[in-house]
């Protein structure tokens, strides 16, 4: 499965990552079915190494594509289904004592894989939900002050409901934050569902998806992506872009440095995934819609004049600069 890049040069490697691209989307689109833009995006996520929340009404495929994603890696992973009942060393793991040793052992927690799937994980309370933090930030978690590392590449991929409000918690910012895109499905079109359909009373599942990718094989798109040229002139303009929103009235937040790291990031990994070895102002907005609006959060009576982030985004973006100069090297 591991595939070595034959062309060491920054278009033989960003070609090499497009074809790679391009199996993997292929593989989670034999069974997600009618919405390649979304499964895309997810993917530049994952191969930015960033988190992914995916956020829609019941039934509309999250969990299907999380698992449809996990299962197309040949690595570890691990599914944490998020209940009011779960505690934090649930997810991050305890120090037990072994009596025949006479010393405290670490028991490591759901976190310790390559891919982790959080269902619905705004049912989980406050304090099992801010176990997350330091791992998803640092590849970390804490225990008893010592830390141990989780295996690399590490990807959280949450599910949540934002429209049921029973027995849930919202996110809190400090955790938004650290996903670096937020992504909805939406309902599919009649040919795609009778296509998933067919698909379940046939009795398919996502377990049935074969891997077509190694884990070394995602670190090295990993490395690839984050080698992908940003030309200072691109990188002024997802600044510009970012620093804009901290001074829009409609907002009680605007983007932090985390949120600009992640944009550029993100339009790393979606530059590669078109074969290119540098950044244009294209890739910058192709991202933006994915990785922006979550972070922006509404003053109230914005939201009671039916403003949203997105359409607040939109306006902003098409008042900025887009830069002249050539972005290639």
């Amino acid at each position: 499965m591991d595939r070595e890049v034959e062309d060491g040069t920054s278009a033989g490697r960003a070609a090499w990552f497009a074809d790679r691209f391009d199996a993997l989307a292929s593989n989670v689109e034999s069974f997600i079915k009618g919405k390649s833009d979304v499964v895309r995006m997810a993917l530049i996520c994952m191969l930015a190494e960033g988190h992914l929340l995916l956020e829609d009404v019941p039934g509309t495929g999250k969990t299907s594509l999380a698992k449809a994603m996990s299962q197309s890696i040949d690595g570890s992973m691990r599914r944490i289904q998020f209940t009011p009942d779960l505690l934090p060393s649930d997810v991050t793991g305890v120090q037990v004592y072994d009596s025949g040793k006479r010393e405290f052992v670490f028991h490591p927690g759901a976190v310790f894989a390559n891919i982790v799937l959080g269902d619905e994980i705004n049912r989980a309370s406050p304090k099992t939900q801010s176990a997350l933090l330091e791992v998803m930030a640092e590849r970390q978690v804490t225990i008893d002050s010592i830390p141990y590392l989780v295996p690399r590449p590490f990807i959280v991929i949450a599910t949540q409901n934002p429209v049921e409000q029973g027995g849930t918690y919202d996110l809190p910012e400090a955790e938004l934050d650290r996903f670096m895109m937020r992504a909805t499905l939406g309902y599919p079109d009649h040919d795609s569902e009778v296509a998933v359909v067919t698909n379940i009373t046939a009795g398919r599942t996502t377990d049935e998806l074969q891997a077509v990718m190694s884990t070394t094989d995602l670190q090295q798109m990993n490395q690839i992506a984050s080698s992908v040229h940003l030309a200072p002139a691109v990188l002024a303009y997802i600044v510009t872009i970012t620093a804009s929103t901290r001074t829009l009235p409609e907002l009680r937040l605007g983007i932090s440095p985390r949120g600009t790291i992640a944009v550029a990031k993100a339009a790393q990994a979606f530059a590669a995934a078109q074969g290119r070895s540098f950044v244009t102002a294209d890739d910058v907005k192709a991202v933006l819609q994915y990785v922006l609006p979550h972070r922006m959060i509404l003053r109230p009576e914005a939201e009671l004049q039916g403003r949203t982030a997105r359409e607040l985004l939109e306006t902003l973006v098409t008042s900025v600069p887009v830069p002249q100069v050539r972005a290639g090297v």
